[in-house]
């Protein structure tokens, strides 16, 4: 599992600009089953994803298409994580440390 924490490199107004593009990427990742949740960091200087993929190589992929990356106004941190406890409607994302 991966959390993704995205950081502004860019003012709200050039965001703004590209958010009905990411918005379309964001719903574009949960029908292919990658996204699990995500929203915004309160105060507003970014957002967090979390996501599932077989590997990081493939979330960095992802991230890197995302439209807030390719216009130039975030940047990503990728973490990688073993979820060996989650809430009963993610069980099936729950791994075991190898």
């Amino acid at each position: 599992m991966f959390v993704l924490e995205l950081s502004y490199t860019a003012p709200l107004e050039a965001v703004d600009a590209a958010l009905e593009a990411h918005v379309a990427w964001l719903d574009e990742q949960y029908a292919a089953g990658t996204f699990l949740a995500s929203g915004r960091k309160n105060p507003r200087d970014g957002g967090v994803i979390l996501a599932v993929a077989d590997d990081r190589a493939r979330i960095e992929e992802i991230a890197a298409g995302d439209p807030f990356v390719t216009a130039g106004v975030c940047a990503y941190r990728v973490t990688e994580f073993v979820a060996t406890k989650t809430a009963p409607g993610l069980e099936r994302y729950r791994e075991t440390p190898g």
